[in-house]
């Protein structure tokens, strides 16, 4: 198992912003992933507009996942309306 961050940024409407949250926790871990750290780093402006909108709530995930999971994430996260962007990162150790 590799670390991974894992950046996501959220529609600023509350109920948006928890379901997308809530969908986000269950893929990760319904796909075996596991979730060491969870960073909320609140609104801020986009650098450009996207899906119409100019700010976002950002969240920062640590975690530890298998890389062929992060390419099943990654298809199952381009499907979720509920969010604005997303972004893994492998961390080196």
């Amino acid at each position: 198992m590799r670390q991974y961050e894992l950046t996501v940024i959220f529609p600023l409407e509350e109920d948006q912003y928890q379901a997308g949250r809530e969908q986000v926790l269950a893929d990760l871990s319904a796909n075996g992933v596991e979730i060491e750290k969870t960073d909320e780093t609140g609104d801020k402006d986009l650098a450009y507009e996207v899906k119409k909108r100019r700010r976002g709530r950002y969240v920062l995930f640590t975690l530890k996942a298998d890389p062929a999971k992060i390419t099943v994430l990654d298809r199952i996260f381009k499907l979720n309306a509920n969010l604005l962007k997303y972004l893994f990162v492998r961390v080196e150790e």
